[in-house]
């Protein structure tokens, strides 16, 4: 993958045809990539335009042609590829174009666990008081009170409210809000691995929103993207920095758990586990992905 001159992203598969090299070695030349190992040099549409080794005016092979998927998709800061043709629309942010946003980005990490693990973790609120005991969950209820579930193809969203621990607010430290607050969540999610919460509190007013994005590396790990938008700091670089420090600190509780998860594959056959009410939203992620597969192989 590499950017022309006017910053569009270009992504092949990693191969030149010539001798199997892998390209992301390669060098960008006035927009073009050339291959590292004989310098066959390609157009941001895959087309080879130089092969040093025949001259000028050479006639080049037929076959000499990057192969690109079937779609690449950029929104929100990331960069998604379809290397088939996608059976899930195209996931958005709306927060990404809001002006009155302000965005932070967590240090992508690269860690063992399932993608599917993770988004399921993403989407349960069931954990909150155990997994997140020195972040935000240490005062929370514990119950999960009933909540509905709105599905639309490979999508769904969640609303849920409930009351937390508010840590962030600094008016908790001088008494004139309590530590105990309300806020609502809205969880979005769009097939396979794009999920969205959308944090609106209740008491205090602002908006934040988390987007986390997996992507499987091999069985046993996945990398993890995420940023966030917040319209509650004011442009204040501090503290969307300590935000965003708060939300490492948050990720790093819940994969201090699934890293250490035995099975790493997520069940989609509801009857291996034991569900209850409060699991709807990781529920319907297993349907969703169930459905998906069974799409892909049909």
């Amino acid at each position: 993958m590499w950017r022309d001159e006017q910053g569009i992203a270009h992504v092949f598969r990693d191969v030149c045809p010539h001798r199997l090299a892998p390209l992301s070695l390669g060098t960008c030349i006035d927009g073009n990539l050339r291959c590292p190992y004989h310098g066959w040099t390609f157009d941001r549409d895959g087309s080879c335009v130089d092969i040093p080794a025949l001259g000028r005016d050479a006639t080049y092979p037929p076959r000499a042609k990057l192969t690109a998927p079937a779609g690449v998709y950029e929104s929100h800061g990331m960069i998604f590829i379809a290397p088939e043709e996608p059976l899930t629309p195209r996931p958005v942010v709306t927060a990404a174009s809001d002006p009155a946003m302000m965005r932070g980005d967590i240090p992508v990490d690269t860690t063992r666990g399932g993608a599917g693990l993770l988004a399921d973790n993403f989407l349960d609120m069931a954990h909150f008081p155990f997994v997140h005991v020195n972040t935000f969950g240490a005062d929370e209820v514990r119950e999960v009170p009933p909540y509905a579930v709105t599905r639309d193809g490979y999508r769904f969203e969640a609303v849920y409210e409930h009351e937390f621990a508010n840590r962030e607010d600094p008016l908790v430290a001088t008494g004139e809000h309590p530590l105990i607050q309300r806020r609502r969540l809205t969880y979005r999610y769009t097939a396979p691995f794009h999920l969205e919460l959308d944090i609106h509190f209740l008491d205090t007013g602002g908006t934040n929103v988390i987007g986390f994005f997996l992507t499987p590396v091999d069985d046993e790990h996945v990398r993890v993207y995420s940023s966030l938008w917040r319209n509650d700091v004011d442009g204040d670089t501090e503290r969307m920095r300590e935000a965003v420090d708060f939300e490492v600190a948050v990720i790093g509780e819940d994969i201090a758990l699934q890293s250490r998860f035995g099975q790493l594959t997520l069940p989609l056959d509801p009857t291996i586990e034991v569900h209850t009410r409060a699991d709807k939203t990781t529920i319907e992620l297993r349907r969703i992905l169930a459905d998906l597969c069974a799409a892909a192989t049909a």
